[in-house]
């Protein structure tokens, strides 16, 4: 939504069609919106997915690698096919976005690359531990493509969430004794709200941010800090 707000065209990619055509409905104000369900976790499909932006959308300069799911418990308790889930949508989702952006965005020697990390890559939670493993791992793939992209004018970084309410925490958080838990360790004393994100992807996405590259910023009101 922030990003058409700024004027940008966008392809929106994710499993759920009837989401996807709402948020359309919400973000075609700010220019087109394009609808594209897409499996993050195989390859061919978000191939495709980016195809289809430049086919239909004209060209393709901005990548944000946001899917992510979680499976909360601890990990004697998680299965191998729990660890794939997860490694497949949240971290082999990002490469596949950017694998399959990198040769239309070395071609035109310019682009954004936006990951969505978290700070459970950062900062360790029990029950977390394949899920701050997945986030971790986007981290330093985002160091590492920033450097190695940072020759063909692309910019990679990263956006590490702390909290927010979300579909995927308003569960936990409408339960007093975890939000007291989890509130407890951000120094803010809240949580963040979802049109916190926005601003700072816009700036990633801009010429604004040109000279920054392979960096995670994390907008956690402080809880990777304490």
């Amino acid at each position: 939504m922030a990003l058409a707000g700024a004027g940008a065209d966008v392809t929106l990619a994710a499993r759920s069609k009837e989401a996807l055509e709402e948020t359309a409905r919400l973000a075609a104000s700010g220019g087109r919106a394009l609808v594209a369900p897409t499996d993050v976790s195989s390859y061919p499909e978000v191939e495709a997915l980016v195809q289809r932006t430049i086919r239909e959308l004209g060209r393709l300069d901005i990548v944000v690698n946001n899917s992510g799911v979680a499976k909360v418990a601890p990990l004697v308790e998680m299965t191998p096919e729990d660890w794939r889930f997860m490694l497949d949508v949240n971290l082999t989702g990002v490469f596949n976005g950017c694998r399959a952006a990198a040769p239309h965005l070395i071609a035109q020697k310019s682009g954004k690359v936006i990951n969505v990390a978290s700070v459970l890559g950062q900062v360790g939670l029990p029950g977390y531990t394949v899920y701050g493993a997945t986030k971790g791992g986007i981290i330093a793939l985002t160091r590492t493509l920033g450097v190695e992209w940072a020759r063909h004018n692309i910019q990679v970084n990263a956006i590490a969430p702390g909290w927010f309410a979300t579909d995927m925490t308003n569960e936990a958080f409408a339960d007093p004794a975890i939000n007291q838990r989890l509130t407890r360790d951000i120094p803010a004393r809240r949580i963040g709200r979802a049109e916190e994100i926005g601003p700072l992807a816009v700036y990633l996405a801009s010429a604004s941010s040109d000279f920054m590259t392979g960096q995670t910023l994390f907008l956690d009101g402080g809880h990777s800090a304490a």
